[in-house]
């Protein structure tokens, strides 16, 4: 199960009490203070791990709990310091606060960690306390609370194009002929209900991560169809492929289909809209969707030059549209 957003709840130790206790040994009458210091209560840690793909284990544990610190004792005995929770999570989490959705932590690589939620410090023991004016302190510090946080914890995919467009114009049966993804293909609307992510080999040794982003709908900037949900996993993308349905079995206008997700695009994110695009006419395996393609072609090219032509039935053009791909990518990266 692909789950992309959790709220959960955090709460790092407390810190361990300090002890107040005096020396009481035989021949010695004057032993003085020895109580010891309270331990440090444990953190909350989030760690990026690479080998995860979706916030599933978030959702059955909501709480996570840190250790408490113990208090000090006698004999300037330290507390031992509480265990840290470490919460792993996928590559490309962003922890927010629940009430704000102030950014918190955004892990992008694999091993970052990052402290959520600070355990209290330990109090203090009186044998801190003791000077040539106080020889016997009897004061010993409680020790301090742990921070408690609400986080809403959302993913980001990581990748370097992300496949967008209506739906059924072909995005799952795509990246499953130029990638190692293995999409659920139907021909029905929705048939694809979370990202895909897929690996490209270009050459022997060049590759990149490509996304197929489950179909756009109008108003999907409002959230309908799980669009907000949908557009945020395009935001951390360098390159935007934009499938237009040309089959002989739609009815659609390209035309219209490519303004409409471009204006959803906008006004989700002016950043996002503003990604460089290549245009790609899918399911061009008819003659009457080759006749079709020359009537829009000449508009096309006005609003996009990058205008690739492929079908993944027939394998017409794939090639030529993952090198061109990888083209775009090595001239952004250069940038």
């Amino acid at each position: 199960m692909f789950v992309d957003q959790v709220k959960i709840t955090v709460e790092a130790g407390n810190g361990g009490d300090g002890c107040c206790s005096f020396r009481r040994e035989k021949f010695i009458p004057k032993g003085g203070p020895d109580g010891g210091n309270g331990g440090k209560g444990g953190d909350v840690v989030f760690r990026a791990a690479g080998n995860l793909s979706t916030l599933l284990d978030l959702r059955y544990q909501q709480l996570y709990r840190a250790g408490h610190g113990r208090p000090g004792s006698g004999q300037l005995k330290t507390g031992k310091n509480g265990k840290d929770s470490l919460i792993p999570v996928p590559v490309g989490t962003v922890v927010r606060d629940h009430e704000t959705r102030r950014v918190l932590a955004d892990l992008t690589e694999e091993f970052q960690e990052f402290v959520i939620a600070r355990g209290g410090r330990g109090g203090l023991g009186n044998e801190h306390y003791k000077s040539s004016t106080n020889r016997a302190p009897r004061r010993a510090d409680s020790g301090e609370p742990g921070q408690h946080q609400v986080l809403f914890v959302e993913l980001k995919l990581l990748a370097d194009v992300a496949i967008i467009g209506f739906p059924n114009a072909g995005k799952s049966t795509l990246i499953s002929k130029i990638s190692n993804a293995r999409p659920k293909i139907a021909d029905y609307p929705f048939s694809t209900l979370v990202p895909n992510l897929g690996l490209v080999q270009v050459g022997d040794y060049q590759s990149f991560i490509a996304a197929d982003i489950p179909g756009l709908i109008q108003d999907a900037h409002l959230g309908k169809g799980l669009g907000t949900r949908l557009l945020k996993h395009t935001e951390r993308t360098r390159l935007l492929m934009h499938l237009l349905d040309f089959s002989i079995t739609s009815d659609r206008d390209p035309i219209s289909d490519y303004e409409i997700i471009q204006n959803e695009l906008k006004h989700f994110s002016e950043d996002l809209h503003g990604k460089p695009q290549i245009l790609v006419a899918n399911k061009i395996d008819h003659p009457e969707a080759e006749a079709k393609l020359a009537e829009f072609k000449e508009r096309l090219t006005a609003i996009n030059p990058t205008l690739m032509v492929c079908s993944s039935v027939t394998g017409q053009g794939i090639k030529e549209l993952v090198f061109k791909i990888y083209e775009v990518l090595e001239k952004k990266e250069e940038e």
